[in-house]
């Protein structure tokens, strides 16, 4: 299949363009599949700065980009205008070290994290590795949102692993320093029964405020007050007090704030602002809060004259 001259040169000028360039599903913060997150992981790990173009949002480059590097699948990095590879050479190249020396960093930090696999847990992930047979290993990926997944893998002898009671587990680079200090436990109780992973670094789930606490704490300075409606809904009722936006560049400025920035969101009901704070969790905010009731309720128990609809 040949390329059309027109999309040959839009790629090109991308390339040009930007050192460091993934095609990927989705945006670096919301990846919609699983290898684009792998890819993005991979990368965030190394803190290399990279463009990214969605593939999702464009069906000419989606197709064309397959055709250009003779490459079948996404997501695909370039760097320098030329094809690295998909997510699993991504990794791989990530956690050799490959990677940051092509792209002249320093060699990534492959300490093995610390941490604890329990007298209960021990008995079953033994008979897990024994029952997949010789050259087998345990593999424990963790992903941006601190999300764990056990998976069987082939033994390597290379990769950055920890033991703990006997038990010896594989990580990729980034999800080594997501999992330092981890407790693995085999739980049966209400939680149901399975391996239960006790995590310190992962964010804290999101909390909630009252109107009262939210308007006390903004005014003590002790945490940021974001909108998240639009400008239509303000017009009509807002806060006696400073808050920021989503409007405009509003998110991408508070994307970049200090990942411990004590953030609490509100809507009109508390519904809007509660996914919204989540997506923050979801990015390694840990000191999220979302405003129960929303403005309706900021009427009944801040301020009266908070016009309700």
């Amino acid at each position: 299949m040949s390329l059309d001259p027109a999309l040959r040169s839009r790629i090109e000028s991308l390339l040009q363009s930007n050192r460091v360039v993934l095609f990927m599903k989705g945006q670096p913060s919301m990846p919609q599949c699983g290898f684009s997150a792998k890819a993005v992981g991979a990368l965030g790990a190394l803190g290399v700065d990279f463009a990214h173009v969605n593939v999702l949002a464009d069906q000419d480059i989606r197709e064309g980009i397959k055709v250009y590097g003779d490459w079948p699948t996404i997501p695909q990095l370039y760097i320098d205008g030329e094809l690295v590879g998909g997510s699993d050479i991504i990794e791989q190249m990530t956690n050799s070290g490959e990677l940051a020396t092509l792209l002249g960093l320093q060699a990534p930090d492959r300490t093995p994290p610390a941490i604890t696999v329990t007298p209960a847990a021990v008995e079953m992930l033994q008979n897990a590795v024994e029952d997949a047979g010789e050259g087998a290993a345990l593999a424990l990926s963790i992903n941006a949102q601190f999300q764990p997944n056990f998976q069987l893998a082939q033994y390597d002898a290379n990769a950055i692993a920890a033991e703990s009671n006997g038990i010896r587990i594989q990580f990729d680079l980034a999800s080594a320093r997501r999992a330092d200090g981890i407790t693995i436990d085999w739980v049966d109780d209400i939680r149901g029964k399975g391996l239960a992973i006790d995590n310190p670094n992962a964010p804290k789930p999101v909390q909630t405020l009252t109107p009262a606490e939210a308007d006390a704490r903004a005014r003590a300075g002790e945490v940021l007050l974001v909108d998240v409606r639009p400008a239509d809904e303000r017009a009509i009722a807002s806060v006696a007090l400073p808050f920021k936006t989503l409007d405009g560049a509003g998110r991408a400025e508070l994307e970049a704030l200090p990942k411990d920035t004590a953030l609490a969101f509100l809507c009109r009901s508390g519904a809007r602002s509660q996914q919204v704070a989540e997506e923050f969790r979801a990015m390694g905010f840990g000191n999220v809060y979302n405003i129960a009731g929303g403005t309706n309720a900021w009427s009944d128990d801040v301020d009266a004259g908070l016009a309700k609809y």
